[in-house]
């Protein structure tokens, strides 16, 4: 079956009692129990499961290609229970260029919770196999990357980990499954803020784990999302399954405005460089191109003369809105290292760009103008 027609159905089945099409939101915090004490109809109270939330984990597994998913508050409440559920004195590679969120856990939570990690450019696979030690337990990676849009192959990492008994584990928020799945490539778990495009319409926060097997990690994730209590709301499950259902179409638009605003910046005078995958010139185009259907709809450009030109030019954009996120209908920009505070890394002229479902010409007008 082709991904389109996955999306719309999985976890839609027709409710019973009523015959509505569009799923149901159950809401109730807790549920009967019978004469014997147990669970009279398969849930006992919303931390544990809910049903709401269960037909989003059966999409998740579906549009990933997974044996089974967990939904999340957050996409880092996600990743978090991934590494709570670490063996104490494990040990994780995580990417040169990592989701800052990520950066933090690893410098100020990991020593509070036995772990040790090392950074390494994940397009170096040379580098990737110098990094691992014998206790190393997970090869995390992003593709693309945020912010430098970076990507790696996630065949050969998933090869790398598994050689030394690790887990490969992709952080595909930027691809969405609509043109990614990682696990058809080898990797063990996918993250995904659901926040972004699985959402894709800024209004609700989410984050999701599918797994390529329903084993004892799985489990200990599990657990650790209920007694840590990270969970997903009923209504905000209901509102990413609602938009998992228009993701495929909507990846396309998002894909054709990124190709020709990428297009149009790489020839600008005022543009350093411009990281997107989809340009030949991009460092992991033919990796891109093998393992993605097409080129997302996230890019970020370095303006010429560093940090206060490219706040200038963010200022003057009237189409593109200036915030932080990604994936929804509208076009954003942002000056990222500012967004990710004292500890960025990234250089200080980039803009990243979440490019939206407004009309091609009219966005990059807007840029042309405010990069005059």
């Amino acid at each position: 079956m082709h991904f389109e027609t996955t999306a719309i159905h999985a976890g839609a089945e027709v409710d019973r009692e009523t015959g509505a099409i569009a799923p149901p939101l159950n809401l109730s915090t807790t549920f009967e129990r019978g004469i014997d004490g147990q669970p009279a109809h398969g849930y006992s109270y919303i931390r544990d499961a809910n049903p709401t939330q269960a037909r989003l984990e059966e999409a998740l597994a579906a549009i990933d290609s997974a044996a089974a998913a967990l939904a999340f508050a957050s996409g880092m409440a996600a990743g978090a229970a991934i590494l709570q559920s670490l063996p104490t004195g494990s040990h994780v590679l995580l990417p040169d260029d990592s989701y800052y969120g990520f950066r933090i856990l690893a410098t100020d939570f990991f020593p509070k919770w036995s772990l040790t990690a090392d950074f390494v450019g994940m397009e170096d696979l040379g580098a990737v196999r110098r990094s691992m030690r014998p206790e190393t337990r997970v090869v995390w990676s992003e593709t693309p990357s945020n912010p430098l849009m970076k990507i790696v192959d996630i065949a050969a990492l998933a090869a790398i980990a598994h050689e030394r008994g690790a887990m490969a584990v992709v952080d595909g928020t930027f691809a969405s499954p609509a043109l990614q799945r990682p696990i058809e490539l080898g990797a063990d778990v996918v993250l995904h803020s659901t926040t972004k495009y699985l959402g894709g319409h800024s209004d609700v926060q989410g984050g999701s784990l599918a797994f390529a097997r329903r084993d004892a990690f799985f489990d200990a994730v599990a657990t650790t999302r209920k007694i840590a209590g990270a969970v997903a709301s009923p209504f905000n499950s209901w509102l990413v399954l609602r938009g998992i259902r228009s993701l495929a179409a909507r990846m396309r638009v998002h894909c054709e405005n990124a190709r020709a605003l990428a297009s149009f910046l790489s020839t600008h005078p005022r543009v350093a460089v411009v990281h997107y995958p989809g340009l030949p010139a991009h460092p992991g185009h033919d990796i891109a191109r093998r393992q993605m259907t097409d080129f997302g709809g996230m890019l970020s450009f370095e303006v010429k003369g560093g940090r206060e030109e490219a706040l200038a030019v963010a200022s003057r954009t009237r189409v593109f809105t200036r915030a932080t996120s990604l994936g929804g209908t509208e076009s954003l920009i942002e000056h990222r290292a500012t967004s990710e505070g004292p500890t960025s890394r990234t250089p200080p002229g980039l803009l990243r760009v979440s490019i939206g479902l407004e009309h091609s010409e009219d966005l990059i007008a807007d840029l042309q103008a405010a990069l005059a």
